[in-house]
C-alpha cells in the first residue's frame, strides 16, 4: 500500500476555502508575498485614516493652544481658559479642564482631555487617566509644537506604515503557529493529506480573508460609513471568518489515497 502525493494546484488567492487549501502545498514565499499585499493593503487605510481623520484634529488643537505651557515633573502648566475645547471632529478631540469637572463634552468617537495631573481618555467605554511622566519636561504650547508636529508628521506616517505591516506579519505567523495543531489534528482525523508544516501554511492563509474584511470595515469607518459599534462588530466577525475558512479549507484538501501495488515474488522466474 503506497499513498498517492496529491494533486497540486496553484495557490494565488485566499480568499475561497479551495485557494485557502492550495498554500497548504505551496512554498513559503508564495504565502509571505500574498501576505505581503493583503498588510500593505491594511497599512495604507491606516495612514490615510490618520491622515484624514485625526491628523488634522491634532493640527487645529495645536493651533489653539497659548504661546506659553508645559508638563513639568507630571504637572501641566496652563495659561489658558479651562475647560475649553481645543478641536473637535468626528473621530477625535482635544480638550483641557485642569480639574476635569466634565463641563466639555465632545461627539467625537474619541476625547483627550488635559488636567492638572493627568490626560483622561474618553471613549465608548467610559475613561482613563494616564498620568503624566513626571521625570520629563513636555511642551505644551503653539510656539514649540507646532513646528515640532510639522516635521514629524510624515515620518510618524511612515512608521507607521511598516509598523502596522511589521505587525501584522508578526501577528499572523504566531496565530498560524497556535492554529496549526488543531489544523493537523482535524486534517489527521478527517484523513487529508497535511502535516504540520502543511497546517502552518494553511492556517496563515486562511487568516486573509478576515483581514481584507477588517481592512474594508476600517476604511468604510474613516469614510463615516460605519460607526465605531459597528466597526468592533466588524472586529469580532473577522475572527469568525478566520476560523470558518480553516475548517472549510481542510474540508476541501486533498484526501490520503492508498494504493496497493502488486507485491513480486522475487524468487520466481518468469
Amino acid at each position: 500500500m503506497t499513498e498517492t502525493a496529491p494533486t497540486k494546484t496553484k495557490a494565488w488567492q485566499p480568499l475561497t476555502p479551495r485557494g485557502v487549501a492550495a498554500f497548504a502545498h505551496a512554498k513559503r514565499r508564495r504565502l509571505l508575498r500574498v501576505q505581503l499585499v493583503f498588510a500593505v493593503l491594511a497599512a495604507i487605510t491606516v495612514v490615510w485614516f490618520l491622515r484624514t481623520a485625526w491628523f488634522p484634529t491634532v493640527r487645529e488643537a495645536i493651533r489653539q493652544l497659548p504661546t506659553r505651557g508645559e508638563i513639568n515633573r507630571g504637572k501641566l502648566a496652563w495659561s489658558g481658559t479651562s475647560p475649553q475645547l481645543l478641536a473637535e471632529g468626528r473621530w477625535l478631540a482635544f480638550s483641557v479642564d485642569t480639574n476635569h469637572t466634565g463641563e466639555v463634552k465632545s461627539t467625537a468617537h474619541f476625547q483627550i482631555e488635559f488636567g492638572s495631573d493627568a490626560a483622561r481618555v474618553y471613549s465608548l467605554f467610559g475613561f482613563r487617566d494616564f498620568a503624566y511622566l513626571k521625570n520629563y519636561v513636555v511642551a505644551f504650547n503653539r510656539t514649540d509644537l507646532e513646528p515640532w508636529w510639522g516635521a514629524w508628521e510624515p515620518p510618524i506616517l511612515w512608521m507607521t506604515f511598516g509598523g502596522v505591516i511589521a505587525g501584522l506579519l508578526f501577528s499572523w505567523a504566531a496565530l498560524a503557529t497556535v492554529y496549526a495543531g488543531p489544523v493537523w489534528l482535524a486534517a489527521f482525523f478527517a484523513n487529508r493529506n497535511l502535516n504540520f508544516w502543511n497546517s502552518w501554511k494553511l492556517a496563515g492563509a486562511a487568516l486573509m480573508p478576515g483581514a481584507l474584511l477588517m481592512t474594508v470595515a476600517f476604511l468604510f469607518y474613516g469614510l463615516g460609513i460605519l460607526d465605531l459599534i459597528r466597526l468592533l462588530v466588524a472586529f469580532g466577525a473577522h475572527w469568525i471568518i478566520g476560523w470558518v475558512y480553516l475548517s472549510w479549507a481542510v474540508a476541501v484538501s486533498p484526501k490520503i489515497i492508498l494504493v496497493e501495488t502488486e507485491m513480486k515474488n522475487p524468487f520466481v522466474n518468469k
